[in-house]
C-alpha cells in the first residue's frame, strides 16, 4: 500500500515537472522508413511516452507507431495520443493472447511484434526511456536490417545457451529465486536447446527486423519451459526471458554498446547516450526529470 502511495506522488511530481510536452510539436513520423515503434501503454505512462518517443524519433527515423492499450487509455487519451503521433494505430490486448503463452505480463506485447515483422521493421520501446545523445547505432540496425537489444555489462555478448544455462544454475539462489533465473536454469529442458543462443538483455528497448520470427516459435518455445518450470513460467519477468531468446536466435543480431545504453543505475559515474529509467531508479535523486526537461527543451527549440 505504501509503495503504491509514494509511487503516485512520484509520479504526479514528474507529470507536474513535464507538463510542457503537451506544447511541444508532434512527433516526427518519416515516410518511407521501414521502422516502427510498438509500445504497450497504460494511462499513468502516457506523458511519459510522448516524451520518450519524440526523443526518440528525432534521431531514429520512423514511419508509423503502434500503440498496444493495455486496457486503461480512454478514447480521451488516444485522440491525445493521435494528435502528438500523427501516423498511429491502436491495437488490443485481446487480439494479441495465445493459448499456449502466458497472459499479461507484456506478452501480449511480444505476440504483437510477431505479427507486426511480417511486413516492418519492429522496435519496441518502453515509455520509461530516453534517447539524449548520439544513438547512431540504432539507426545503422535499422538501415542494415539487424536486430538488436539493451544490454547490462560492457562488451556483452550473444552466447551459446548452454553457457548461459550452465552459469545460471551456479548463480541461482533464494527460496523463490526470480523466474529469469528458474528459466534459464532450466533452457537444457528445450528441445532445440543445443542450437539455440541466449543473452541477457532487456525487452524495454529491442529490435526486430522485418520477417525476423514468428509467433510459432514463441509459442513452441513459451510451451516447453511451462513443462519444464510450471506456473513459474506465468510470472512476471517471463516474457523477457522470451524476448531476449527471439533476439538472439536471429542471425547476425548484436547487443547495444554498453554503457552508452544503459539503466539509470550509475548515472552518477556517466551519462549514457540512451537509458532505460527502470523501476527502483527512476526517481532517484531527479535525474529523470531533470533529462526530460532538457528533452522537451530541445524539442520546444526544433519548433
Amino acid at each position: 500500500m505504501f509503495y503504491g502511495i509514494r509511487d503516485r506522488l512520484k509520479r504526479g511530481k514528474y507529470d507536474f515537472q513535464v507538463r510542457e510536452i503537451l506544447h511541444t510539436s508532434p512527433a516526427r513520423i518519416t515516410t518511407g522508413s521501414p521502422a516502427v515503434i510498438l509500445t504497450q501503454l497504460q494511462k499513468k505512462d502516457l506523458r511519459m511516452f510522448l516524451i520518450a518517443s519524440k526523443a526518440f524519433m528525432a534521431k531514429v527515423p520512423v514511419g508509423h507507431v503502434y500503440i498496444l492499450n493495455d486496457g486503461t487509455l480512454t478514447a480521451v487519451d488516444e485522440e491525445l495520443l493521435v494528435k502528438h503521433m500523427q501516423s498511429v494505430t491502436f491495437l488490443r490486448l485481446d487480439d494479441y493472447r495465445s493459448p499456449v503463452c502466458p497472459q499479461g505480463a507484456c506478452w501480449e506485447r511480444l505476440l504483437s511484434i510477431a505479427e507486426l515483422v511480417k511486413e516492418h521493421y519492429v522496435i519496441q520501446l518502453d515509455s520509461d526511456t530516453l534517447a539524449i545523445g548520439n544513438i547512431d547505432e540504432v539507426c545503422a540496425n535499422v538501415e542494415r536490417g539487424i536486430a538488436f537489444t539493451l544490454g547490462t555489462w560492457d562488451d556483452q555478448k550473444i552466447e551459446s545457451m548452454h553457457k548461459q544455462c550452465e552459469m545460471a544454475k551456479i548463480k541461482i539462489s533464494g527460496a523463490n529465486p526470480h523466474v529469469q533465473q528458474v528459466a534459464e536454469a532450466n533452457f537444457e529442458k528445450i528441445k532445440k536447446y543445443n542450437s539455440l543462443l541466449y543473452v541477457k538483455g532487456c525487452a524495454g528497448f529491442a529490435g526486430f527486423p522485418k520477417g525476423s520470427f514468428t509467433s510459432d516459435f514463441v509459442e513452441e518455445i513459451s510451451a516447453e519451459m511451462e513443462a519444464a518450470i510450471g506456473c513459474k513460467w506465468h510470472e512476471w519477468g517471463s516474457e523477457q526471458v522470451m524476448s531476449n531468446i527471439v533476439v538472439s536466435n536471429i542471425p547476425g543480431a548484436v547487443v547495444l554498446p554498453h554503457p552508452k545504453y544503459s539503466s539509470c543505475e550509475n548515472l552518477d559515474n556517466f551519462l549514457p547516450a540512451f537509458i532505460h529509467f527502470i523501476g527502483y531508479c527512476r526517481f532517484n535523486k531527479g535525474a529523470y526529470a531533470r533529462l526530460s526537461q532538457q528533452v522537451i527543451k530541445g524539442l520546444r527549440n526544433a519548433q
